[in-house]
């Protein structure tokens, strides 16, 4: 078995003597391990950081195998992921979710070609937070617990949506949410697209999106933890404001 591909490496891991363990998300073949012979060594160990873009040759004797990886660096990201704690904390939550949602060896191109261009705008702090926030509403669409936020669940109006329904996942009204308001969620413009995203905006929507990835993604998934890098971004993202 033999495939080409390109992907970003997520994580390394040392397996043996002389050999990493390298989780990839590709365009092609979604998230996938293998093995990289010679990976601790001075010329291989520094392409293998995670946030890489790289070209892989993978190989197995059989298609349910590990198998092992051939790669060549396409380009690193390792001088903008250090440029700043919030870049470094970006990146670790997105190869930690990447790593944590998605099922191995299935492919989900749109949202590989969103996280590649998520990973091209680390270091650019003032726009990093509004791409990191459009990532995670695909990341749930893609998963299968998206946001429908045109219209309000309730009335039917397109018009003061102000809050998300915590069971549906769908928009609802100020007069729609009446007597069940402080139940809600927050839903600020930056979460359909609207306005000028003001960094404090971006933190309220990624309150509820962190909603949904704990108490919908997180269940389905055997009621694993979210990684702590997520919060950890957060965290960071909020110090600043």
């Amino acid at each position: 078995m033999e495939w080409r591909d390109q992907g970003v490496l997520l994580s390394a891991r040392r397996h043996g003597e002389t050999s990493v363990i390298i989780d990839v998300f590709t365009q092609e073949h979604g998230r996938h391990s293998g093995v990289v012979r010679g990976g601790v060594s001075r010329k291989v160990a520094p392409i293998l950081q995670p946030g890489s873009q790289l070209d892989l040759v993978w190989r197995a004797r059989l298609e349910d195998q590990l198998g092992s990886y051939q790669v060549e660096p396409i380009r690193s990201r390792t001088v903008a992921a250090f440029s700043g704690r919030l870049a470094l904390a970006g990146l670790n939550a997105v190869t930690s979710l990447v790593n944590f949602g998605l099922p191995e060896r299935e492919a989900y191109p749109t949202l590989y070609k969103q996280t590649e261009q998520l990973m091209d705008l680390l270091g650019q702090d003032t726009i990093w937070p509004l791409a990191y926030l459009n990532w995670e509403m695909a990341l749930l669409e893609e998963l299968g617990f998206g946001l429908d936020l045109s219209c309000c669940a309730v009335t039917g109006a397109t018009e003061d949506l102000v809050f998300v329904s915590p069971k549906s996942g769908r928009a609802v009204s100020k007069s729609g949410a009446g007597e069940w308001a402080d139940r809600m969620l927050p839903l600020p413009p930056c979460l359909r697209g609207e306005g000028d995203a003001p960094d404090d905006e971006i933190a309220l929507a990624l309150n509820t999106t962190g909603f949904f990835l704990e108490n919908r993604l997180a269940p389905a998934l055997g009621h694993k933890p979210l990684p702590t890098t997520r919060a950890r971004f957060i965290e960071t993202f909020t110090r600043q404001l």
